[in-house]
């Protein structure tokens, strides 16, 4: 085998070691936050509960208020209940995609 062979050999060696050993801090990582990344994703999913009940509520109360104090032929409470479970949902969706921004440029740290 000529010597250019043989470089072309130890580049793509080096190449796979660098890469295996990339995946296997990758995985050992992994195992050490499992159990933090199940509890993880359990509060992540009551935050996002919460962050849409809580304006929803609040909404249905200022609405009940309103309609109690102010009668009117449109009701407050349910356009208010809409309007917090609109900003609710706006609000969950944002958190979310912060933490998925968050959690993948994490990932790409590593690569």
């Amino acid at each position: 085998m000529n010597e250019k062979g043989q470089k072309k050999i130890r580049n793509h060696g080096a190449h796979l070691s660098r890469e295996v050993g990339v995946k296997e801090s990758r995985k050992i990582r992994a195992r050490k936050e499992a159990v933090r990344n199940v509890w993880y994703g359990f509060a992540m999913s009551g935050m996002v509960g919460w962050s849409v009940a809580i304006p929803a509520l609040l909404g249905i109360m200022l609405g009940v208020w309103i309609d109690s104090n102010f009668p009117g032929e449109h009701s407050w409470t349910l356009m208010l209940l809409v309007a917090g479970l609109g900003a609710g949902c706006l609000n969950a969706w944002r958190w979310i995609s912060r933490e998925n921004r968050d959690m993948h440029g994490e990932d790409r740290d590593d690569e």
